[in-house]
């Protein structure tokens, strides 16, 4: 070999060698954030796949060898996942079904999660829980209902489920609800209902604050977005929502409420669906890194957090194939020049720093606030599925409605009988 083909054979050797190293050095600066400051996703779908892989049926899974899913225990630890929010999801044609019921299934199946597997996880209420079940080295395991059909428009209900842990609702999810528009409308395939929030919505949003419920944007249409923003006294969250400017996709945040979310010390956590990271069927973790970047220059590296949305995709960026991998997303954000800090903020201090706020918000209204007991409008929610026991103007309808009928057929009776009679 001549000596210039061995020089340059030596020089690319020398690159080559340089790059693993800084890889290695990212990476491992990665790891030794991720051990300082809990990473806290915002949403995972691995209820969901319970249910419809084992129709909830657990003492049938072992999530130490599941293999059909985004999530198990081995990837959790390999990802060093400190805090998850589990959602607690329901198709949208379980509306004025069984949506309630199901949606309580699905809550039941995180706290069974959680007590089938001790050592790995522990079920959460508060910012002061998830920092607890960090330094005892257990994934903190949160609740989010996705989507406001599960309540069935009942602040009763709402109630209820935040007695039973759930932490944030998302508003819609992919249909209007009886007081709020899904995203769907800002793509003109759905026509809205409400012009954002109904009167009952904006009620709904005032008892969220009062319990000290997140209150969760991805999904809701960009004047929801701005009606919850002006109306909410705590921090909104997007538990998995991306960069509108990077990929416009509907389903993302604008900067213009990017901006406004900074304004509300909020957060966006961001999602990994690939055609909400690229607009396409294919993107790479380079890719998500690129919204990453985005949120923080229009918006400041404090209103930026995780929402991967696993097992509740069917694609996901090359580098990003399951929970495991995001410390090699980390790694990416730190090689693009992110500080430490910058980092630890947008792995969990952003969102310890909203729940607290949230919670906050929670102690000064629980002492001045009484819960709200006034009901949505009988009309709102009529349908063939619902009864009207309490409505008095409904009740009273109904009760008149078959005397209104007999009357009819008496008078029409009569009338049939004095002109036979003439």
């Amino acid at each position: 070999m001549l000596p210039k083909e061995m020089l340059a054979l030596g020089l690319m050797l020398l690159m080559s060698n340089f790059a693993v190293t800084v890889a290695d050095e990212a990476l491992d600066r990665a790891l030794r954030l991720m051990s300082e400051t809990p990473l806290i996703d915002g949403h995972n779908d691995l209820p969901w796949q319970f249910r419809k892989q084992f129709n909830n049926q657990i003492s049938k899974v072992d999530l130490n060898t599941l293999s059909t899913t985004h999530t198990n225990i081995p990837k959790i630890k390999a990802g060093r996942l400190g805090a998850q929010f589990w959602s607690a999801y329901v198709p949208c044609d379980t509306q004025y079904k069984d949506a309630v019921r199901q949606t309580l299934e699905q809550i039941d199946v995180v706290h069974r999660m959680c007590n089938k597997y001790p050592e790995t996880f522990k079920f959460a209420y508060t910012a002061q829980d998830i920092l607890d079940a960090f330094h005892s080295n257990r994934t903190a395991s949160l609740i989010g209902v996705e989507g406001g059909h599960s309540l069935d428009s009942s602040l009763g209900t709402l109630r209820i489920m935040y007695d039973l842990g759930v932490r944030y609702l998302t508003l819609t999810h992919s249909c209007n609800t009886p007081w709020a528009d899904n995203w769907l409308v800002d793509t003109g395939s759905e026509p809205s209902e409400h012009n954002g929030l109904s009167p009952f919505g904006k009620q709904l949003i005032v008892e969220m604050n009062r319990l000290g419920m997140l209150i969760d944007l991805a999904h809701v249409t960009v004047t929801v977005m701005n009606q919850v923003l002006d109306i909410s006294k705590a921090p909104v969250i997007f538990s998995h929502s991306s960069a509108y400017s990077v990929c416009p996709h509907k389903r993302n945040v604008p900067d213009e409420v990017l901006k406004k979310v900074k304004e509300k010390r909020g957060i966006v956590m961001v999602n990994f669906y690939n055609d909400y990271v690229t607009c396409s069927e294919k993107a790479t973790l380079s890719d998500v890194a690129d919204h990453f970047d985005h949120i923080k220059k229009t918006a400041g590296a404090d209103i930026i957090g995780f929402g991967g949305d696993y097992d509740g995709v069917t694609r996901v960026p090359e580098g990003l194939e399951d929970v495991s991998k995001v410390p090699d997303l980390v790694a990416e954000l730190l090689r693009r020049g992110w500080t430490d800090q910058e980092v630890k903020m947008a792995l969990g201090e952003n969102l310890i720093r909203v729940l607290k706020e949230v919670e906050a918000v929670r102690r000064k209204r629980k002492h001045g606030l009484s819960p709200d007991d006034v009901p949505i409008p009988y009309d709102e929610v009529q349908n063939g599925c619902r009864t009207s026991y309490g409505y008095a103007d409904a009740g009273n309808a109904a009760a008149v409605h078959p005397l209104s009928t007999l009357a009819l057929l008496l008078t029409v009776a009569l009338q049939a009988f004095f002109t036979f009679k003439a």
